[in-house]
């Protein structure tokens, strides 16, 4: 059985303000970024056996 999952803690002070400074200022992936994590997940994709 599946340990619980425990409560997320509430942010206070200043790390509730930078949290929410850097959640508003997200900057998208640059198309290096992108492609480098494509490569990365089909090298994987053709790695990976499951047994279903």
């Amino acid at each position: 059985m599946a340990k619980p999952i425990k409560a997320t803690p509430i942010l206070f002070g200043k790390d509730a303000e930078r949290f929410l400074k850097e959640i508003k200022n997200v900057k998208p992936a640059s198309e290096a970024e992108k492609a480098r994590v494509k490569a990365s997940y089909e090298k994987m994709k053709k790695i990976a056996t499951f047994i279903m």
